[in-house]
């Protein structure tokens, strides 16, 4: 089936471009008419734009299921993403024993999402800093002997946090970075130095920046600093209003630069559903609706949308809509070397969105094939 889009395109100047896509690949990008006759046109309305589709590194549920459930809540959990232009995803679990991790990290590898694409999954501790632990387990938390960083390794997830100061935690950023794994530095302790010597070990993002690590100080700047810093790095920022003020966002965008800067939601169960209790790989939380706790009163993850996230950058100073867009897709894209996604280009996966003038997703395509509309 071809379907040819029309009108504004993120990344291409002017509002009369045109996108066809054929059997799940953009074939044909320009202005005019397309070689090929469709069979469907999807012509942007006044205000709106067209946009590949948003990538999310760190989905704990969405809809009322937990990923860590396996196998059924991750078809669930894609059929529902695309409502809110999420096209690709990794299912995240927070800190559980090895032998489950390894374990979800295999079911998510073989979960065929009948919505937005599984890419994998993140998995999330256990090999983190029990005093920056959030909402982890504490029973969870262990370090990472090279026994259990091999058996995370060889059921290859595609993103794992850890944190650096633990012992033997470079040996094991180089032995996960060996098996192809992208490894982030979270919920950790770590001080600027050793921030940097773990990206030298093979660290090349930042888990929620800022949240679960030592805030910076004139003269302790902390691990988030390194990664701040180093353009080696990108740096996973959940822009709610929340997790992280937006005048720091706005200070974020403007150390790291926007290209380096991946829109994550952090969300759980509660994301996309009224405020009530829901289950984090587990654990009982609350959300109000906005903010998702554990009893306690600690923060434990989101009930943001990636939309509602875009929405929100793209009106900070200095900011606008195309580098917002570009922080939910590109650059979360290019973290997993995800070549054909982010981008709206020929060759490129047909995973694309449409936004209307308030940013709100009117249609999802996914693989080709229309996942929603309103």
């Amino acid at each position: 089936m071809r379907t040819l889009f029309r009108g504004p395109v993120h990344g291409l100047p002017g509002d009369s471009n045109s996108v066809l896509v054929e059997d799940g690949t953009v074939t044909w990008v320009g202005m005019g008419s397309a070689p090929e006759r469709p069979d469907e046109e999807v012509v942007a309305a006044p205000g709106e734009i067209i946009a590949p589709g948003f990538v999310d590194l760190q989905v704990n549920g969405f809809g009322g299921h937990d990923a860590a459930a396996g196998h059924e809540a991750i078809r669930a959990i894609s059929e529902a993403l695309p409502a809110t232009g999420v096209t690709a995803f990794l299912p995240t679990i927070i800190s559980s024993p090895v032998d489950v991790g390894a374990a979800f990290a295999a079911a998510a590898a073989s979960a065929a999402g009948t919505g937005a694409r599984v890419l994998g999954a993140h998995v999330e501790g256990p090999f983190i800093n029990p005093a920056f632990r959030g909402a982890h387990e504490p029973a969870c938390i262990t370090d990472p002997t090279p026994e259990q960083v091999e058996v995370i390794a060889r059921a290859r997830p595609r993103l794992v946090t850890i944190a650096p100061e633990l012992p033997g935690a470079l040996e094991a950023i180089a032995r996960l970075r060996q098996a192809g794994v992208v490894v982030s530095a979270g919920h950790t302790g770590a001080d600027f130095e050793l921030g940097r010597t773990a990206i030298a070990a093979g660290v090349r993002f930042g888990t929620h920046i800022y949240n679960a690590m030592p805030a910076v100080h004139h003269r302790r700047p902390g691990i988030a600093l390194a990664l701040l810093l180093d353009r080696r790095v990108a740096v996973g920022l959940i822009a709610d209003g929340e997790h992280v003020h937006s005048a720091v966002c706005e200070q974020v965008v403007r150390t790291k630069g926007s290209t380096r800067i991946a829109l994550t939601t952090d969300q759980t169960a509660a994301a996309g559903m009224p405020p009530g209790s829901y289950v984090l790989s587990g654990r009982r939380v609350v959300s109000d609706g906005a903010v998702v706790r554990l009893e306690d009163g600690t923060l434990a993850g989101s009930a943001a949308t990636m939309d509602r996230l875009v929405r929100r950058m793209a009106g900070l100073p200095g900011l606008n809509l195309t580098r917002a867009i570009a922080m939910a897709s590109t650059v979360p894209a290019r973290v997993l070397g995800e070549r054909s996604l982010g981008h709206i280009r020929v060759g490129a996966c047909a995973d694309l969105i449409v936004l209307d003038a308030d940013l709100r997703v009117r249609l999802t395509m996914v693989k080709g094939d229309v996942k929603f509309r309103l």
